[in-house]
């Protein structure tokens, strides 16, 4: 989710915890845990400072180790033991519990959008991706502002929040019977259909989808109950051929090849040299598939220049390959 959400999820466990019979008799411990589970819901995207280094290290490590089953286990210890030196007495044991349950659910929510995580890190590096929710989820969010406004004018907070958290329990279910009335519409429309990589958009209604059968790709947009085809790639296998082989050397593109499940390729020769481009798709926006890698090789097969991320326009990725030459 965004960080926005996992801002109002954590302050939201918070005062979920208030049914927690210990905090009822222990302003300490309530404090501690405010902030744990409001520090807990945001620790596991601690690793967008990656961000600062470059686009390859962020999108290979995003959603990475930091995500991961030892870090759900660590990152509660970590933050219990600091909130043990700042609020001295508190019940550390329960400072933890709920603190545990706030990285949990971040993790957790976070493998229900068309994203994922590595969640199953170290035992699998697989992204786990389950296609349901999109990143940021308006009903999700403005569900926990109505809950801080109940909090504010009385409403206990621990049974607003349980009955919040059970109405989106609910929510989720729907979703899922949602994503599954979509996948049975594309393979109505597509028999042939061998994977359906559903990504949810803010509209209900709406979901951009990616289908691969065996010999194309089908780029499809659901709304409703109406289906449209907007594109369609024969799929062929990226070739064991020198141009592509030195590009595929490149940090950026390996990085768009760890985090990608499905996408194209191309080749263009110029006088001076080749572009060699992988294109995720999707994401497609009013005709454009803005997350893209994109490498430029000299006729010598040497790296002239790079990019991986989200660009909407032509003249923002040239701009961009520019920039990383001139460096």
């Amino acid at each position: 989710m965004d960080t926005g959400t996992h801002i109002v999820m954590g302050i939201a466990l918070g005062g979920l915890a208030t049914i927690d019979p210990v905090l009822a008799q222990d302003s300490v411990t309530t404090q501690a845990v405010l902030v744990g589970t409001i520090i807990g819901s945001n620790a596991p995207d601690f690793d967008t400072i990656l961000k600062l280094r470059n686009n390859a290290v962020y999108i290979r490590n995003h959603r990475g180790i930091t995500h991961s089953i030892p870090a759900v286990i660590l990152w509660p210890f970590l933050i219990a033991g600091v909130l043990g030196m700042i609020f001295p007495g508190a019940d550390l044991l329960h400072v933890w519990l709920w603190t545990f349950l706030s990285v949990f659910l971040h993790v957790f929510v976070d493998i229900f959008n068309a994203y994922g995580t590595q969640a199953l890190h170290p035992f699998k590096r697989k992204w786990v991706a389950l296609g349901m929710i999109n990143i940021f989820d308006p009903f999700i969010f403005f569900a926990h502002i109505f809950g801080f406004v109940l909090w504010f004018i009385g409403y206990d907070p621990g049974y607003t929040f349980l009955s919040i958290y059970g109405i989106l329990i609910g929510y989720y279910i729907w979703r899922y019977f949602s994503k599954q009335h979509t996948i049975h519409m594309i393979k109505k429309e597509i028999p042939n259909a061998e994977n359906v990589i559903v990504c949810p958009t803010m509209r209900w209604s709406q979901k951009h989808v990616a289908v691969m059968s065996e010999k194309e790709f089908h780029v499809v947009e659901v709304k409703g109950d109406e289906l449209t085809v907007h594109d369609v790639y024969d799929r062929i296998p990226v070739p064991d051929d020198p141009i592509i082989n030195a590009a595929k050397k490149d940090s950026n593109l390996a990085a768009f090849l760890s985090f990608s499940p499905v996408y194209r390729w191309e080749v263009e020769e110029f006088e001076d040299g080749y572009e060699v481009r992988f294109i995720d798709l999707r994401y497609r926006s009013k005709g454009h598939y803005p997350f893209v890698a994109v490498v430029r090789l000299d006729k010598g097969l040497r790296n002239l220049s790079s990019f991986t991320g989200w660009v909407y326009s032509e003249k923002t990725l040239k701009r961009k390959l520019e920039l990383v030459t001139s460096n």
